[in-house]
C-alpha cells in the first residue's frame, strides 16, 4: 500500500494485524498471517517463558517475514518474557495492560518497534511521550480486556488521532473490509483484528470454541467483570452467574473467587464452553466460517478495496 505508514513502520505489505490473543495466536496463526503480507502476533499473555521462545522459534523457521509478540504488563514473569524477546531479536512488541514507559524506552534500546494498546486519547497522548512507534485504539466492542470507558471504536479514533502524531490502528468491532475502510476514514492508519482470525483454521482455540464464534449472533456478548477488569465474553452458563452475582452487588474479592484461576483456558483453549471464559469481540456476529488466515487477510484487503472503490463512484 502506497505512502502508509503503518506499511513502512513494520514492513508489511497489509495495514492489517493479527491480535495477539491469549490462548488462540500461537506461531502457526502469526506466521500464516505475516506470510500472508500482514503482521502476526503470538500472544504471549497465555505463555510461560519457555513456551515463549519456542514459539518465536518455530514462528522465525515458519516465516521469513516481520511478526510481533504480545506482551500483557499483567503478566507475572515479564522480565522473563522481555529478555527472550531481546535475545531471540524479534522485530515488533505490541504492550498492553500497563504503562508503557516501563519497557519502551528499553526495548527499543534493542531496535525493537514498540506500539501500545489504550483505550482513550489521554493513554495515546501518554504513550507517544513515552516514545512507542504507534498505538492501537481499542474500542469497546473488542473481546478480551476492554477500556473501562466503554468508548466505541468510531469515537475513539478520531479522537486519538486528534491527540497524536504517531501512526493510529484501530481495533474492536474490525472483522471485515468495509469495516477497516471505515476505521481508514476515522483517521486509522492500520487495523487490529482480533475476532476473525479466532475462527481461522491455524488458530490455537479449541475447535469447539472456534464453532461457538461463529454461531454467535448479534448481542450474544457482553462485557463482564467490571469490577475487575472488564471483558467481553459470549453469554454462556459461566458468563450467567458473573452477570447474576454483579447484578445483586458481588464485591471484587467475590468475584475473584468466582474466576478462579484458569478459567480462559477452560473455555478457548480446552473448549468447556459452559464453565470457561469465552472472550470474543462484537464482531463475531459477522463471521461465519473458519478459514485459514490467508484466506481471511485476502478476503478483508480485497472488500477493503472494493468498498473504497464503491465510495469513490
Amino acid at each position: 500500500m502506497n505512502n502508509n505508514r503503518i506499511c513502512d513502520l513494520f514492513q508489511i505489505k497489509y495495514p492489517i494485524i493479527q491480535a495477539g490473543m491469549i490462548w488462540c495466536s500461537g506461531w502457526k496463526l502469526a506466521s500464516a498471517v505475516s506470510n500472508a503480507g500482514g503482521l502476526g502476533i503470538i500472544g504471549s499473555g497465555s505463555m510461560y517463558p519457555e513456551i515463549l521462545k519456542e514459539h518465536i522459534e518455530k514462528c522465525k523457521a515458519a516465516t521469513d517475514k516481520p511478526f510481533a509478540v504480545n506482551v500483557p504488563m499483567l503478566y507475572p514473569d515479564i522480565e522473563k518474557h522481555i529478555q527472550i524477546i531481546i535475545d531471540l531479536k524479534v522485530p515488533v512488541v505490541f504492550t498492553s495492560a500497563g504503562n508503557p514507559k516501563t519497557w519502551t524506552s528499553i526495548l527499543k534500546q534493542h531496535g525493537i518497534k514498540v506500539v501500545h494498546v489504550v483505550s482513550s486519547a489521554k493513554f495515546a497522548k501518554k504513550s507517544e511521550a513515552a516514545g512507542v512507534d504507534a498505538v492501537v485504539g481499542e474500542g469497546f466492542e473488542a473481546g478480551g480486556h476492554n477500556g473501562r470507558e466503554e468508548t466505541t471504536t468510531l469515537c475513539l479514533i478520531p479522537a486519538i488521532k486528534e491527540a497524536v502524531k504517531i501512526p493510529v490502528i484501530a481495533a474492536g468491532g474490525i472483522a471485515t473490509g468495509r469495516a477497516m475502510l471505515a476505521a481508514f476514514a476515522l483517521g486509522a492508519e492500520g487495523v487490529q483484528i482480533g475476532s476473525r482470525f479466532v475462527a481461522s483454521l491455524e488458530s490455537s482455540a479449541h475447535q469447539a470454541f472456534k464453532q461457538s464464534v461463529i454461531n454467535v449472533n448479534e448481542g450474544d456478548t457482553m462485557l463482564a467483570l467490571k469490577k475487575l477488569t472488564p471483558v467481553r465474553l459470549i453469554k454462556n452458563k459461566f458468563f450467567e452467574e458473573v452477570f447474576l452475582a454483579e447484578k445483586n452487588g458481588a464485591d471484587e474479592n467475590t468475584l475473584k473467587e468466582m474466576l478462579g484461576r484458569g478459567r480462559a483456558k477452560k473455555g478457548m483453549f480446552e473448549g468447556d464452553l459452559n464453565e470457561g471464559e469465552l472472550e470474543i469481540g462484537q464482531a463475531a456476529s459477522l463471521i461465519k466460517e473458519i478459514k485459514p488466515a490467508a484466506a481471511i487477510v485476502d478476503e478483508i484487503w480485497n472488500e477493503f478495496l472494493e468498498a473504497k472503490k464503491e465510495l469513490l463512484q
